[in-house]
């Protein structure tokens, strides 16, 4: 594991978005950190921003003013060619909807982000095996995601998020496709690999019962964050 670490910080964010001559609001002067190691869950009402708060994390979009730095690393100062290299090596994704590719065995998807490294096809192959066997998955290896379960499905695209292991997992309502029993599933996995692995990860989520296995949870409400505990005093 690397020894790195990525605290997150965004200061004084503000983030918009067009409607048509006029623009909405998302974030107005938002300032946090999210600890290194921490399994932070996000709710709040459909609109809030839960997903945005990823794509400005991640890199996939930028705030109209404000900086975001992940272990001391200004995104903003970055080309483009970089953010992507960077976002490769540090940034994991998990969708509510898999966004598995159909075609591939369960073992394909998890090997996609390590063609981008300079691992070896052999070291890709041990590095697979290894990630398949931390989610139950090693007998479903060669299986396409239509005969996967759900859960299962989910548990891929989990491994795939993992694969380059990077230090951040963003996970975007990663229960909300799931029966109770492969939700449970799922939220234990990302528990351990919270705890085991060391990974930060950020959940947004609309189940209230998700949050059980995070570290805190905080409410996103009108733009910014309210611990659950002041909300519940307010």
């Amino acid at each position: 594991m690397s020894q790195t670490h990525h605290d997150i910080t965004l200061s004084h964010v503000n983030k918009s978005y067009p409607l048509g001559r006029s623009r909405i609001p998302i974030f107005d002067d938002l300032t946090m950190t999210i600890p290194d190691g921490d399994f932070l869950a996000i709710m709040g009402p459909s609109g809030s921003g839960k997903s945005t708060i990823l794509n400005l994390i991640g890199g996939i979009d930028t705030p109209d003013s404000g900086a975001i730095s992940i272990g001391g690393i200004n995104l903003a100062g970055m080309s483009a060619s970089a953010l992507t290299r960077w976002r490769a090596r540090t940034i994991g994704f998990v969708f509510q909807f898999y966004n598995l590719m159909p075609m591939l065995s369960a073992a394909q998807n998890v090997e996609l982000p390590l063609l981008l490294t300079d691992l070896s096809a052999r070291e890709r192959r041990e590095r697979v095996a290894t990630i398949l066997d931390i989610v139950g998955l090693t007998d479903r290896r060669e299986h396409l995601p239509s005969h996967l379960s759900g859960g299962q499905q989910q548990r891929v695209g989990i491994a795939r998020a993992v694969a380059s292991d990077p230090a951040i997992l963003l996970c975007d309502e990663p229960t909300g496709d799931l029966d109770r029993k492969s939700a449970n599933e799922i939220l234990e996995l990302l528990e351990l690999l919270n705890s085991k692995l060391g990974k930060t990860i950020i959940m947004v989520t609309h189940d209230e019962s998700a949050t059980r296995v995070a570290t805190r949870t905080m409410l996103l409400d009108k733009g910014q964050f309210v611990s659950q505990e002041m909300a519940q005093c307010a």
